[in-house]
């Protein structure tokens, strides 16, 4: 079964050095989705470990499986226009609308 479009929650607005947490869910498609992350229609990469992750100056986590993108401290260059994919190879992925979040 095709994804359909999920669901993305997006804060509008979070304070420089908090925790922030988006989320990603769609519930029809089968096999389950996997969710890809853009930030301002690029894809965002998925962290592979700590040492990459530093090099590239990557500061979220983001899981495909379950659709979390997770900011341990956001700075002002985590602010933009973010929107989530949801894509089981079956029929067209499935894109939620873009949301804005201001640090």
């Amino acid at each position: 079964v095709a994804p359909t479009t999920p669901v993305c929650d997006v804060p509008s607005s979070a304070m420089t050095g908090t925790v922030v947490q988006m989320s990603c869910k769609e519930s029809e498609g089968s096999p389950p989705s996997e969710y890809q992350w853009y930030k301002n229609g690029v894809a965002l990469l998925e962290k592979t470990g700590a040492g990459s992750a530093r090099a590239t100056n990557i500061t979220y986590t983001m899981n495909k499986k379950s659709g979390t993108l997770l900011f341990n401290t956001v700075t002002k260059n985590d602010t933009g226009e973010y929107f989530c994919e949801a894509s089981n190879g079956i029929g067209l992925s499935q894109k939620c609308s873009v949301k804005r979040m201001q640090v």
